[in-house]
C-alpha cells in the first residue's frame, strides 16, 4: 500500500518504530481535542500508517472502524476506547502470563 508517510520516519514514529496505540494518541493534544469525536478524528488520519509490530502496518481506519464510541471527553477514555477496539480487532499482541493467561488486560 502507498501510504501518505513511512510508518517508521519521523512523521509516523519520530524517527523511532513505535506502535499501535501510541502512534495514534501521539496525533491528540489533551488540551486542545477533547471531547473527541471518532469520526472526525478517523476522517483526518484514517489513511496513516499504524505499525501493529514488527511486520504489520495497517491504515488507522481499520483500527477506529472497532471503536464502539462516538466521542470520549479525555485521554484516558480514549485509551480504553482504542485499546478494547484493538483487542477485539485482533491488532493486539500482547500475550500475558499469571494466574489467568486468558484475560488480556493492558
Amino acid at each position: 500500500m502507498n501510504w501518505p508517510h513511512d510508518p517508521d520516519g519521523e512523521e509516523g514514529s519520530e524517527g523511532m518504530r513505535k506502535y499501535g496505540m501510541a502512534i495514534l494518541a501521539k496525533k491528540l493534544d489533551e488540551e486542545e481535542d477533547f471531547p473527541l469525536s471518532f469520526e472526525e478524528f478517523a476522517a483526518e488520519y484514517g489513511n496513516d500508517p499504524i505499525r501493529i509490530n514488527y511486520r504489520t502496518v495497517v491504515p488507522a481506519r481499520e483500527i477506529l472502524e472497532g471503536v464502539d464510541v462516538e466521542e470520549v471527553e479525555d485521554i484516558v477514555a480514549f485509551h480504553q476506547a482504542v485499546g478494547k477496539a484493538m483487542r477485539e480487532g485482533g491488532f493486539w499482541d500482547y500475550h500475558p502470563v499469571g494466574a489467568n493467561p486468558e484475560r488480556k488486560s493492558a
